[in-house]
């Protein structure tokens, strides 16, 4: 499709805000099984400090640096905040400072192995823990090895470094989560979307690991819901110089992609490579994309986005792509500005769930594919969005390939004339340009009431 002429990119913007809040979800069934009730279940997605039962110390990061060996430090020394993050039948301890997991150098399964910090890697079974309550705490075991997170030799001193061993009644393999003080628990749970579209959205995308944490600035749509703010970037920013691909789960622990090399030209090319590409089913979270940022995200199938944030959009923020009807892809949380052209382009069928979200200086938020050589029926869901001028269009869909837009609590922010066109209807092609078709709640392919359209100066 044409292109608006290329305009020039504004430089690293200063964040404004928090992280965002997104799911609040608990910890279920078996997994705390047999639990003491002394020992309350963490929540996936909350902040920790982990306190050592052998001497009050806490589990501590000495360097955010990967490759850096866990200790057990004075608490209130720094390093020792730990996001606790689902993952399959167990969790990820996610260190604050620098977005890295907790994990066994090398996935050795012998005692003694030392604990430290790496990149995440979804596929690392020695990333993954799992927690058993015993009385006074929680015992953290490695789902590679089966055995504990322990201090070494059951040491009390302050810089004791933390290693795997087996598991018994030792307090020095027994932990105390105790809530970070400067990390708030989650407080919403996500809205209920109302949707009618056809088909309507019925599954998530797998692995479904949940829950961010809550936010420290917000602002509120047409109906009162909290939509989080720009969140400030963790740790130093991450270079990408080629596409990283998700198979399962990635988290970027709230820290800034910036592409470099082929992925820092920062055009308008359509040909583009991505800076993330997600497979059928994956999850991609807790990250910002900063300027360069390439073509975006590309989702093979169903996916879903949780708290992705594009400071500057290249071509697209994100392409949908795929060939099931059935497939559903979900942005949750998050937010896109400075898009010359569209932020969403759905190219395969199924339906599209973007909610929870805020767009600015944008021209289009979601557009299905006006000219693919392949055609579908394709749905769109739009719930919980604040749209701040200027703006062009939201919605951009094919009436006469069967699409539908279902819209609902749309705030839209400085936009006094109504120049933001909320739902616009094409004549989808398979070669050349669509043409507009009309615009508008139609009942049929715009589905939605001019009462779900907020206008705020």
């Amino acid at each position: 499709m044409s292109k608006r002429a290329i305009r020039p990119k504004r430089g690293r913007i200063a964040a404004l805000g928090g992280t965002a809040a997104l799911l609040a979800a608990g910890i279920a069934g078996g997994l705390w099984a047999g639990a003491d009730a002394a020992a309350p279940a963490p929540t996936a997605g909350s902040s920790y400090t982990l306190v050592s039962a052998a001497g009050g110390l806490c589990l501590q990061a000495p360097a955010p640096a990967a490759g850096t060996q866990l200790a057990q430090q004075d608490c209130g020394a720094g390093g020792e905040t730990w996001r606790l993050t689902a993952d399959g039948s167990g969790y990820r301890l996610v260190e604050a400072a620098g977005g890295r997991c907790a994990g066994v150098r090398d996935a050795r399964t012998g005692a003694g192995a030392a604990v430290r910090t790496e990149d995440c890697d979804p596929a690392a079974a020695s990333q993954r823990w799992t927690l058993t309550a015993v009385e006074g705490g929680h015992r953290v075991v490695n789902a590679a090895s089966g055995k504990c997170l322990a201090v070494k030799d059951g040491s009390a001193a302050a810089g004791t470094p933390v290693q795997q061993n087996s598991c018994d009644s030792a307090p020095a393999k027994r932990w105390t989560f105790k809530p970070a003080a400067a990390t708030p628990a989650p407080t919403a749970s996500t809205p209920t979307t109302t949707a009618t579209a056809s088909p309507k959205p019925t599954a998530t995308a797998k692995p479904t690991a949940t829950a961010t944490p809550a936010p420290t600035a917000t602002a509120t749509g047409g109906t009162g819901t909290v939509i989080p703010a720009w969140p400030t970037p963790q740790g130093a920013d991450v270079p990408l110089t080629a596409t990283r691909k998700v198979a399962a789960l990635f988290d970027g622990g709230g820290r800034r992609y910036v592409g470099k090399g082929a992925l820092g030209s920062g055009s308008q090319s359509e040909n583009q490579p991505a800076m993330f590409e997600l497979a059928d089913g994956a999850v991609l979270q807790n990250v910002i994309l900063g300027d360069p940022a390439a073509d975006g995200v590309h989702c093979s199938g169903s996916c879903t986005l949780r708290n992705v944030w594009w400071e500057n959009v290249g071509e697209d923020a994100a392409t949908f792509k795929g060939t099931s009807a059935s497939q559903v892809m979900t942005v949750d949380g998050g937010g896109a500005r400075g898009a010359a052209d569209k932020v969403f382009q759905h190219n395969g069928p199924g339906t599209f769930v973007v909610k929870n979200f805020r767009v600015e200086d944008f021209g289009k938020l979601y557009r299905s594919c006006g000219n693919c050589k392949t055609q579908y029926p394709r749905h769109v869901v739009i719930d919980n969005v604040i749209a701040t001028a200027p703006g062009k269009k939201m919605v951009g869909i094919n009436a006469n390939l069967g699409d539908t837009a279902t819209i609902t609590r749309l705030t839209v922010v400085g936009d006094s004339s109504r120049k933001i066109t909320v739902c616009q209807r094409y004549t989808g092609v398979t070669s050349g340009e669509p043409k507009e078709a009309g615009s508008g709640p139609d009942g049929t392919n715009c589905r939605y009431t001019p009462g779900e359209v907020t206008y705020k100066p």
